[in-house]
């Protein structure tokens, strides 16, 4: 099995995972609040994080060059804490598949945004008509998720 299909199977996971999370954070929220569930959550999330890369001994990076990243990759964890309310608070709402259809399309169109320019120190991916029809059947299928 190739590398890339390794990652893209990854990111499926990741995405699939998503939904899961989202719904249980929007439980935890109906419990304890929105605001309240994304610190317990996030606060989980660094003990595990803190597991797995110390006593485990997983991590391989060097944290010491911490000071060498530009100021707005830290920016990341600003975004967390919005992604993780975002998702708990719009479910309840507007149910699963719908909050996850609308974060896909948003995710999918920004994504080919930062290609396109190489953002944040991505490799430039110009737009293509290709990914053009893609972002419109993408648009289309939104759509037709958010149908009754």
């Amino acid at each position: 099995m190739s590398l890339n299909i390794l990652s893209l199977l990854l990111a499926a996971l990741a995405g699939s995972t998503m939904a899961v999370q989202g719904t249980l954070n929007a439980a935890l929220g109906k419990i304890v609040g929105l605001l309240e569930a994304t610190l317990i959550v996030m606060a989980i999330g660094l003990l595990a994080a803190l597991l797995i890369l110390y006593p485990l001994g997983l991590g391989k990076g060097n944290i010491t060059k911490l000071v060498e990243a530009p100021w707005y990759i830290f920016l990341g964890g600003v975004l967390i804490v919005l992604i993780t309310y975002g998702v708990a608070a719009s479910i309840p709402r507007v149910g699963v598949a719908n909050a996850t259809t609308a974060i896909v399309a948003a995710q999918v169109t920004t994504a080919v945004v930062i290609d396109h320019f190489g953002l944040f120190g991505t490799q430039a991916i110009p737009f293509s008509w290709w990914k053009i029809l893609g972002l419109a059947f993408l648009a289309t299928g939104t759509r037709i998720m958010f149908m009754r």
